[in-house]
């Protein structure tokens, strides 16, 4: 059975979370809700479509993905729908769909248009719009129902790494700091071997560090499990399970991580310089 996730960046002291899945149990006191997270910063698009990229696909064909980020209610901007790569994503018009599929082109994209008629009045776009249109979708609902073809999203520009080649460099930014102070780059393991380079030979710079050598996975950076705790604290770059270069402590954590000891920023630029 397909579900519906619910990801915000509402927090879990106020109401609103449990107003919405309240809402979606008030119309199908069956539905399955599953939270992804609650505790994106505020209004941060790029923190939504980096979490929600690297977890939607481990839910079953069908499911139905509510983001209520940065989605307050104006009748200036729209509400839409995505159809693509077998799931339904509800969201604010503010581009944060084309962050999430900044290389995968939706199979439709509707306008929601159920809150148009004269008498309706939005107080809260997520229960008043988003809840009703995901409940209709996982009835099995046919999204031309409650809306129409879209054509113009809002898009934004997912940031890119690049390649100077006159330089023999990699330049990219950081992008995302995880609950463990794990410093995430856009310089994927893909971008990294387009380039025909030897994983040997090359340098990462960032701030007045360097480090030399990208791990696979975490574990691979400890050589002797006999010593594991002499590990603790040492820092690394790995190609995480998102398969992007990532900057870490081992078992460090959001005070004493990467973010912390590094004093690295999302934003800042990160290099890797080939011999």
């Amino acid at each position: 059975m397909a579900v519906i996730t619910f990801t915000s960046d509402y927090g879990l002291v106020d109401h609103r979370v449990a107003s919405v899945k309240g809402k979606i149990l008030s119309l199908n006191e069956d539905v399955k809700i599953v939270d992804i997270s609650h505790q994106i910063q505020a209004y941060n698009l790029l923190q939504t479509a980096y979490i929600v990229r690297n977890s939607y696909s481990f839910f079953p064909p069908g499911t139905v993905h509510i983001i209520s980020v940065d989605s307050f209610y104006t009748k200036e901007r729209k509400c839409i729908l995505y159809e693509t790569d077998g799931h339904y994503f509800i969201a604010a018009d503010n581009g944060v769909l084309s962050l999430i599929f900044y290389d995968i082109k939706p199979e439709a994209v509707y306008e929601i248009t159920l809150n148009n008629r004269f008498d309706d009045e939005v107080h809260f776009t997520s229960t008043d719009i988003f809840a009703p249109v995901a409940v209709h979708l996982h009835n099995g609902g046919l999204p031309e129902v409650i809306g129409r073809k879209f054509k113009t999203p809002k898009q934004l520009s997912f940031p890119r790494a690049v390649y100077n080649e006159s330089e023999k460099m990699i330049i990219g930014e950081i992008m995302y700091i995880d609950n463990f102070g794990n410093v995430v780059s856009n310089i994927s393991k893909r971008f990294f071997e387009k380039n025909n380079i030897a994983l040997e030979n090359f340098i990462i710079k960032f701030r007045n560090l360097a480090l030399s050598k990208i791990y696979n996975q975490y574990t691979e950076f400890v050589h002797d499990w006999t010593k594991e705790h002499e590990y603790h604290g040492k820092s690394a770059a790995i190609f995480n399970d998102a398969g992007l270069l990532e900057l870490t402590i081992y078992k460090g954590n959001e005070y004493n991580g990467a973010k912390t000891l590094f004093g690295l920023r999302v934003g800042e630029n990160i290099y890797i310089e080939f011999n």
